[in-house]
This record gives structure tokens, C-alpha cells and sequence, in this order.
């Protein structure tokens, strides 16, 4: 006997109606350049006035983007860098793309903005400044991020103090388990800030810079400014009236040049062309954050063929000679992966 047939009527939901087409909204392309060197055992970042209501107030080297003008986006991008700093880039490469709304008390006045952002690292010697450019130190925007005489008094004394007292405001308002943002403000700081028994990865700056924006200690508005005061340190802020938030953009960078630094030969990028290995040693520090081990960062960078000595010494004083090195263009034929494979993380 067959089996019964029945109907089953609305198995599927019912389609959703379609949004109301919307009149085209006009676009700004906005191009950010991160320009970073290191100047001695410094990490710097080249930055402008932005014309701001205060002294210390920065921005990255920027434009907007004139398809009439400019070629490509990075042609775009190299013009605004020659005409603010005076450098002539050399490699760029694109990190983020942002979007910025115009301000709501301006409505209808400027078209939104998206932002395409670019790191470009220089060698010292390029380092020259023209125009409104100067150099600031990175660790000046994320103090927090600077790890080379052990852990930063502001993190510990100002930033981590608060961050814990904004979840906890968090997990009280959710006790009747109806909302679990206090658990995820909780497990974001674990994570990003390496807390409860996890590891700090240096890699994540932007997850770091983003939690402190939501706790209100970054951004526009923050009090992070006066806290670190509070241990001896000045935050100036770096933003553009119409790209935004620069610091986030700073923040992007230094994640993605901490990355690539593992895994590819970014660091001779930022190098002169003969170095000795302490110096270079000072500039991976500088980028990283941490302080390294001598004797095992430098069996790390010979026994990975990433230099080759010159034959020649630097005169040092009071000191034996200290050996040039270059680095080792073929290692890139030889390797996936010719970075410095420093381990990432502290606890």
C-alpha cells in the first residue's frame, strides 16, 4: 500500500521584503601613509601637523584621492607623502581600508570618507624632515606597548586597573545571564592584554587599541590622556579632522610590520645597508617591544642565513671592533618564510 502523502504548507519562511533602494550617497577616497623608521634604538613614525585645538595634536601624512590627478591609489599616496614629508617611498604596501561618516552636526557637508592606509618602512638615513613633518616615537601614541624594561608602569598602574573595573560594571548589569556582554568584556581583556594566566601577543595592537577605545582610555574623548599623566606620561592624540582616527591606523601598522617582522626580511628594510648584530638586535627590540636574549637572538639570525659578515669592523670605544654584517639577499630563494622567528608572547 502507498504511503500517505501530505502536504506541508510554509516549510520555508517567507521572503523578506526588499529594502527601499537608497539615493546614491557621494564618496571620498582618503590615502594614509604609517612612514616608519628606527632612529637609533627608537621605532619612529613620521607624522604632521593636523591643525587641531592643541599644540600635540598630529596626524599621519594624507590627501584624498583624485582619479584625475593620480593614476593609482598609490601614485595618489606617494604625491601626498612627497608634497607633506619630502621622502620618495619606497615599498608601500596597503594594511586597511576604513570608513569614515561625515560628523552628525555637519550633516549633508562632507561625503563620507573611505579611507585606504599604507605602510611604508624607510632606512634611517631617509629620515630627513621637510615640510611640516617630524618624527615621533610610537611608544609616545601606545606607551602600553612598550615592553623593553619589563612591563610599562601605565599599563599596570592606570590602564589594567581600569579596563578590569569596566567589565566588572559589565558583569553586574548582565547577573540575570539576559545579556553576556560582561563575560566577553572579561574574555577580550584576557586575550588582548594577556591577563588571568594568558600570554601577551604582541601582535595585537589594534585588539588592544580597540578594547581601550570601548573603556573610554583612547579615542576622541578619552581619559587615558589625563590617567597617564597620573604616572609621569603625556598621550598625544593622532587624528585628521576628515580621515579619522590615525592612531587606529597607527595601530594596524605596528600589528602588521610585528607580523611580517616573523616571517619575511621587513626588518633590512629599516636597516642601513652594513649593520653590526647588536644593532640590529636594537632594532627588532624597538619593533617587538620586548628585550632579547644576545647570544640567542644572534644563533637565531646566523643559524636562519639572514646575514652575511662584510669583512670589515666598526671601531667601537672602549671595546673590541664590532663586525659589519649585510643581509643575505638569497635567503628569500632558500626560505618560505626568512623572518626573524623571534617567539611572540610574554606572560
Amino acid at each position: 500500500m502507498a504511503p500517505e502523502v501530505r502536504e506541508i504548507d510554509h516549510v520555508l519562511p517567507a521572503r523578506a521584503a526588499l529594502p527601499a533602494a537608497r539615493a546614491e550617497e557621494p564618496i571620498s577616497v582618503g590615502l594614509s601613509a604609517v612612514i616608519v623608521s628606527v632612529l637609533g634604538d627608537e621605532p619612529m613614525v613620521a607624522v604632521v601637523p593636523n591643525r587641531g585645538a592643541h599644540a600635540h595634536d598630529a596626524a599621519l601624512p594624507c590627501g584624498r584621492f583624485s582619479p584625475r590627478q593620480h593614476k593609482t591609489l598609490e601614485a595618489g599616496l606617494r604625491f601626498w607623502v612627497r608634497q607633506q614629508t619630502g621622502i620618495e617611498l619606497g615599498v608601500a604596501r596597503q594594511i586597511c581600508t576604513l570608513g569614515e561618516s561625515p560628523q552628525e552636526e555637519f550633516p549633508g557637508q562632507d561625503p563620507a570618507v573611505v579611507s585606504v592606509c599604507y605602510l611604508a618602512p624607510v632606512r634611517p638615513e631617509h629620515c630627513g624632515e621637510a615640510g611640516d613633518a617630524t618624527w615621533q616615537s610610537w611608544y609616545a601614541y601606545f606607551p602600553w606597548e612598550d615592553w623593553r624594561r619589563g612591563k610599562p608602569q601605565c599599563l599596570s598602574e592606570v590602564i589594567e586597573p581600569r579596563l578590569e573595573a569596566w567589565a566588572a560594571i559589565a558583569l553586574e548589569d548582565c547577573a540575570d545571564n539576559a545579556d553576556h556582554d560582561g563575560l566577553e568584556r572579561s574574555r577580550r581583556l584576557r586575550i588582548a592584554f594577556g591577563r588571568d594566566g594568558a600570554t601577551w601577543d604582541e601582535e595585537k595592537v589594534l585588539e588592544r587599541y580597540e578594547l581601550l577605545c570601548e573603556a573610554g582610555l583612547a579615542g576622541d574623548g578619552a581619559e587615558v590622556i589625563q590617567q597617564a599623566r597620573s604616572v609621569g606620561r603625556l598621550v598625544p592624540t593622532l587624528t585628521h579632522p576628515v580621515l579619522g582616527d590615525h592612531a587606529r591606523v597607527l595601530a594596524s601598522a605596528i600589528g602588521e610590520l610585528r607580523r611580517c617582522l616573523k616571517c619575511e626580511p621587513i626588518i633590512f628594510q629599516l636597516m642601513p645597508e652594513v649593520f653590526t648584530l647588536f644593532e640590529l638586535q636594537k632594532t627588532v627590540e624597538a619593533i617587538l617591544g620586548p628585550h632579547l636574549h644576545k647570544q640567542n637572538f644572534r644563533r637565531l639570525v646566523e643559524s636562519g642565513g639572514l646575514v652575511e659578515p662584510t669583512g670589515e669592523h666598526r671601531l667601537r670605544t672602549g671595546g673590541r671592533p664590532a663586525r659589519l654584517y649585510r643581509f643575505r639577499r638569497d635567503v628569500v630563494l632558500e626560505r618560505l618564510a626568512p623572518g626573524v622567528r623571534v617567539k611572540a608572547g610574554r606572560g
